[in-house]
């Protein structure tokens, strides 16, 4: 009896101090991003010019906010870039698309690569690879198609780009936009997402997404170029690990990445969000353990129990003064995110909130269940450390 005690006082002493550092992310997330976010940034006089970027845009297939969300990389504030297009069918739609925005901005130096080359299982880095080779400037700039840009936020990128680091992210948020599944991303982005990114970045670890990033070239050919990283299907992760094994330093900038895809509805939410932890999983396994203990609704049972067990508190009035104090913390980080009035009220923030939260648990079993990756038209397997496997790859004539 003695040894069982001994393991329910253990867990509860775990699962207490596992609350406690839960808090103390959501505070560093609150100051952090406070400090960290949206701050104007005003560039001392120099006599050096600003280096020239090079953007890769990856595109398939045509969605209703494409057209505004490429103008937007059009219009940047930013005295010397191109726009290299990346497009891997030449029937793709999306080439009409470049072409008449290219006709619209002669001014804007671009290019247009239509056919990919296989360097790996990543459909991304082949789509992207002859337009990377082709690059012309030492700063590349990785955006995904649904990003949209301010136009100062090229700027504000390379402005954190000091001697000493090597790639600059940005924060994935999104654009306002109507109706229930948009309301839930902005708040999974704004909470969750946020307060996880924002505390990695504060204690330097890598949490890399690399929908918007900007890096140095030169680091990159060191380690064979794009291509290397084909082999993951997490190659912005990899990438990362690539500039920090190197001893250059990465952050975010001020300005959170701002997705504006036209295909928003809650199943290819849910799926996306199952597909990340699957490659999270097989990246790094004692996620299988931790991860679900970041979860609200979680580790505040766990809490609920273990303080009833250490301290003789009521659990159920723990656990909802718990919940309510996470709720609370999570409007304060999603307000300082969005640095502004939110697109819906506080009955919709509510909804959207237990919805994500409530289900979360459930995404993150099915990820542990099914461990193949479902990527647009295509099924890949991932093993230990990352490394991608196609299942029934297309035939290459």
């Amino acid at each position: 009896m003695a040894p069982m005690i001994y393991t329910l006082y253990g867990f509860a002493i775990f699962f207490f101090i596992f609350w406690c550092g839960m808090w103390l992310l959501h505070l560093i997330a609150i100051v952090y991003g406070k400090y960290r976010l949206h701050k104007k940034i005003i560039p001392e006089p120099t006599d050096e010019p600003y280096p020239g970027v090079s953007i890769l845009k990856p595109l398939m297939g045509v969605d209703p906010h494409l057209v505004s969300n490429l103008e937007t990389f059009f219009t940047l504030n930013y005295p010397m870039y191109e726009i290299l297009f990346c497009i891997e069918d030449e029937k793709d739609p999306a080439i009409d698309v470049v072409n008449a925005l290219i006709e619209k901005y002669p001014k804007v130096s671009t290019s247009v690569f239509v056919g990919g080359s296989l360097v790996g299982v990543n459909p991304k880095i082949n789509n992207m690879n002859k337009a990377y080779e082709a690059s012309s400037y030492d700063l590349i700039l990785i955006s995904d198609s649904g990003i949209r840009m301010k136009e100062d936020t090229l700027l504000d990128m390379v402005n954190h780009m000091t001697e000493k680091t090597g790639l600059i992210h940005q924060m994935p948020f999104t654009c306002d936009r109507n109706g229930f599944a948009a309301t839930l991303e902005k708040i999974y982005f704004g909470t969750a997402q946020s307060r996880i990114y924002l505390c990695a970045d504060f204690v330097r670890v890598n949490c890399h997404t690399g929908m918007s990033t900007l890096m140095r070239k030169a680091v990159l050919e060191e380690h064979g170029g794009l291509k290397t990283f084909g082999c993951y299907l997490a190659e912005d992760f990899f990438i990362a690990k690539c500039f920090i094994d190197r001893g250059w330093k990465i952050g975010i900038s001020s300005h959170p990445a701002l997705q504006n895809s036209g295909l928003c509805d809650v199943n290819s939410f849910q799926a996306r969000l199952t597909r990340w932890a699957k490659l999270r999983l097989a990246m790094v396994p004692l996620v299988i353990i931790f991860e679900p203990l970041t979860e609200c609704m979680v580790i505040g049972a766990c809490a609920a129990w273990a303080f009833s067990l250490l301290f003789l508190w009521e659990p159920l009035v723990f656990y909802l003064v718990h919940i309510l104090v996470w709720f609370l913390c999570d409007w304060i980080l999603l307000s300082i995110v969005q640095n502004g009035t939110l697109p819906f009220n506080k009955f919709d923030f509510i909804i959207g909130w237990l919805f994500r939260e409530c289900s979360a648990p459930y995404l993150f079993l099915l990820a542990v269940l099914d461990p193949t990756i479902k990527w647009r038209n295509r099924v890949f397997k991932l093993a230990w450390g990352g490394v991608a496997q196609e299942l029934k790859p297309r035939i290459k004539c």
